[in-house]
């Protein structure tokens, strides 16, 4: 399963390029033109890594960064920030505000790739357990679950809920959180409506992949 990066930049040019870039590098893109845009996607998107400029219109780079740390489904996603802020106190700011790494502009595509590497393995997101252990993956560009190397089609809020318990295998997931990441704060559901997809998921892929805590949420279940 491919890593997915969230970019979130308010110049085109520089979305499309990175965008362009990335993808051919293996990673699965999602892209955002402000801070207020960067949330609703994270929730939706569960990135590994969020790219994120500084300066940009309706919310700045600092606060979209704070506000991410503050959703627990979000608490484990890497964050980076891209920008051409260069001076030690944005910089400060920066990792102040939450963010894991702050990436200077201009920088080679090719360096910018390895520095995503690296962040990528020192933090192992969704990798609990090794992924030996797991035999589902989820492509959330052709909308396809592959289990046991059989290609099964799932409708969105399902793949995006699997996608969500398969980042942290084991790990339990509120129902909560599970609402906020896959639906959106500003989407009202219920319980009910969770608990359908889990149902439908479990018909999918097998009853005992998903585990119900009672009081709590669901988790993947690891073998």
């Amino acid at each position: 399963m491919s890593k997915r990066i969230l970019i979130v930049d308010d110049e085109p040019d520089i979305l499309e390029f990175l965008s362009y870039y990335l993808r051919n590098s293996g990673y699965s893109i999602e892209v955002a033109n402000n801070g207020i845009e960067a949330i609703t996607m994270a929730r939706k998107f569960q990135p590994h890594l969020i790219l994120l400029d500084v300066m940009m219109p309706n919310m700045d780079g600092y606060e979209a960064c704070r506000e991410i740390r503050k959703d627990q489904a979000l608490k484990d996603t890497l964050i980076a920030f891209l920008t051409a802020r260069n001076e030690d106190e944005a910089q400060i700011e920066g990792l102040d505000s939450g963010a894991d790494d702050y990436i200077p502009k201009p920088i080679k595509p090719k360096v910018l790739v390895s520095k995503i590497e690296a962040l990528l393995r020192r933090n192992g997101k969704g990798e609990s357990g090794g992924p030996a252990v797991l035999d589902v993956q989820v492509d959330l560009e052709k909308f396809i679950v592959i289990k046991n190397k059989e290609a099964l089609t799932l409708p969105k809020k399902e793949l995006q809920l699997l996608a969500l318990l398969l980042s942290k295998p084991g790990n339990v997931f509120t129902r909560t959180e599970i609402l906020n990441a896959v639906w959106g704060k500003e989407v009202v559901v219920g319980d009910r409506t969770i608990d359908v997809h889990i149902r439908r998921l479990r018909q999918a892929l097998g009853e005992e992949t998903i585990e119900t805590v009672k009081g709590v949420g669901y988790k993947y279940a690891l073998k």
